[in-house]
């Protein structure tokens, strides 16, 4: 059973009425580490996690990228951290090197006058370079699941005194694919801890993680703004689930085009639709179960338009600097309307014009009415309609 926190409505007085770091009962040194930062005052994802770790609670957070939920569980991190202690004390997992590198600098910053010591564990890095960091017992490990249980193979990271477990970007964790690799490193450590989770949307394999891996978390939700893009155009196609093959071939020649992302669900289902739809249009495809310089590749494609499709999985709904999109194409009606939203947010970048087209199949009416009720008259019906 998970208590729920939201931003809209009362707030519970453990987190009322702070509207600056000073108000948090912060170490002093902790406190010069956010000055140098230039933090003025917490962002409300910051404002009501930060006092809930402090005490020992475990959470799990949803807010959207850009929010703050770095500093939301690095302050607290480095707050209990014992700088004077040479065993492992924190985990951060995140899914990709470049995360792991920001988390990193970030609780670097904030722990750098406690003189608290982060290593950063990623692959494609040198490992030697990884064992030179561990040597130096950190305190802190920022890691993608992958290279930590290389590491924990080679009983060069030992878990057994971690104390507090941050899951990162979950959602897009699980997407890529490291579902059994963070199961295992969860099962890993040691019983008696603290686990927090933040997650920008909250898919069944997210909740099931925390119900099965925490001590009644806290739900702290953090509302999301208006999702329409006043310059995206948002349309939907009702059509019948095997047809929307053809609905997709359709709407590629007749809609003008210019280059799409097309959302699957699953990584099994984008590769069928690449082949598929590969008979007839250059096509590229991502997803979590590809390599990374597939992955480098397919993306290098697209961008330069040799293959003006491209279908992906939600990994590519957030993350990837994909500025020049035209369509984004959900051939699988979201999950969810926060799964929508960022899978819409790739296209229209930067002030230009976007379309947005959904189908929506005769399993997708929970959703498809949900997002109606979200989107109001900017979700409109398109004109190339199979049933209009």
């Amino acid at each position: 059973m998970q208590a729920s926190l939201k931003t809209d409505g009362d707030t519970p007085s453990l987190t009322r009425g702070v509207s600056a770091f000073g108000d948090l009962t912060l170490r002093p040194e902790i406190l010069r580490a956010i000055h140098r930062l230039g933090w003025q005052s917490p962002t409300p994802i910051q404002e009501r996690v930060i006092p809930l770790m402090i005490a020992g609670q475990d959470l799990v957070g949803q807010a959207q990228t850009g929010s703050g939920k770095t500093g939301a569980f690095g302050i607290p991190l480095v707050e209990h951290i014992d700088p004077q202690t040479r065993d492992l004390q924190a985990l951060v997992l995140v899914p990709t090197r470049e995360l792991a590198l920001q988390v990193s600098d970030e609780v670097r910053a904030l722990g750098r006058d406690r003189a608290i010591r982060v290593a950063t564990l990623f692959g494609g890095q040198s490992i030697e370079r990884q064992f030179a960091d561990l040597r130096r017992h950190p305190q802190v490990a920022v890691a993608t699941p992958g290279r930590l249980l290389d590491h924990m193979r080679r009983r060069t990271v030992v878990l057994g005194r971690v104390r507090t477990v941050i899951l990162d970007e979950a959602d897009r964790m699980l997407d890529m694919g490291f579902l059994p690799d963070v199961t295992l490193i969860l099962n890993a450590l040691p019983a008696q801890r603290q686990t927090a989770l933040f997650s920008a949307t909250m898919p069944a394999e997210v909740r099931t993680i925390a119900n099965r891996q925490m001590q009644n978390p806290v739900s702290v939700q953090i509302v999301a703004p208006a999702p329409t893009v006043d310059t995206v155009e948002q349309f939907y196609v009702e059509v019948a689930e095997e047809d929307k093959v053809k609905a997709l071939r359709r709407l590629l020649q007749e809609d003008s085009i210019e280059s799409a992302l097309v959302f699957r669900r699953t990584q099994h289902r984008a590769d069928r639709l690449a082949t598929t739809l590969g008979r007839h249009h250059r096509v590229s495809v991502i997803h979590g179960g590809m390599r990374q310089s597939a992955r480098l590749r397919a993306l290098r494609d697209f961008e330069e338009r040799r293959t003006p499709i491209l279908i992906a999985t939600n990994v590519a709904s957030r993350g990837l600097d994909l500025p020049d999109i035209s369509h984004v194409i959900n051939f699988d009606v979201p999950e969810d309307v926060d799964t929508y939203i960022h899978r819409v947010g790739r296209t229209a970048r930067m002030g230009r014009a976007g379309t947005a087209i959904t189908l929506v199949g005769q399993h997708d009416v929970e959703i498809f009415d949900q997002l109606r009720r979200k989107l109001g008259p900017a979700f409109k019906r398109h004109p190339l309609n199979l049933y209009a």
